[in-house]
């Protein structure tokens, strides 16, 4: 709280009162710092570098950089087009206008670095071998994670997490079929499978966009 206090003096305060015209976010001691150029750009960060040292800080070598938002209309070439904030990798994405016309937009997404954390996370569950809970409790474990991970990383282009559920979805069907012998035949499986997502379509969380990607059947 005290190092959050001391930023907002000397990061916040100051770009406030030197740069009025400059919008920018700060988590801690990450910030992106928003310019109409790359002048105005070199010029914030000389300030800013300048008041850091001021107050016995110092700007990242390696993280601090200027980055160029390349998108439909900013077309140029410059040597960083993307940078990563609070878990998100900001960078050119297809997207899709209320016209239903695609474009090229400046676009967060979840970054590989949460998603190889997650995907960690899921693997060190082993629900496959949870044989001793049933559907029911494995759900009520796993849901309040998942549906965290979902309500963050998913307001924008939630389709990269396509295959980190689909990853969940295989360890439930690994999981079925060795707490089950019966389920070992695939036609029985699948009969099975289908059968508890017409049954029970929102016992996982992630079951919620099945319709969206068509991947639980």
């Amino acid at each position: 709280m005290l190092a959050n206090l001391f930023m907002h003096y000397a990061f916040d305060l100051f770009l406030v009162r030197e740069f009025p015209t400059v919008e920018f976010e700060r988590y801690a001691d990450d910030a992106v710092v928003h310019c109409v150029t790359e002048r105005q750009a070199r010029t914030v960060w000389a300030a800013l570098a300048e008041r850091m040292e001021s107050v016995g800080l110092r700007l990242h070598p390696d993280k601090t950089r200027i980055v160029y938002c390349k998108d439909s209309k900013r077309r140029n070439s410059f040597e960083h087009t993307s940078f990563r904030f609070l878990g998100y990798t900001f960078r050119s994405r297809k997207a899709r206008n209320a016209d239903g016309r695609f474009y090229t937009g400046f676009l967060p997404a979840v970054s590989r670095e949460a998603l190889k954390e997650m995907g960690q996370r899921v693997r060190s569950w082993r629900l496959h071998l949870r044989t001793g809970l049933s559907l029911d409790g494995l759900a009520e474990w796993i849901n309040p994670i998942v549906a965290g991970w979902m309500n963050y990383f998913g307001r924008f282009y939630r389709s990269a997490l396509h295959q980190l559920l689909q990853r969940i979805n295989t360890y439930l069907m690994r999981w079925a079929r060795k707490k089950y012998r019966r389920l070992r035949s695939f036609k029985r499986f699948k009969a099975w499978w289908t059968g508890v997502l017409d049954r029970e379509p929102g016992l996982f969380k992630h079951w919620t966009w099945a319709r969206e990607f068509e991947w639980t059947r």
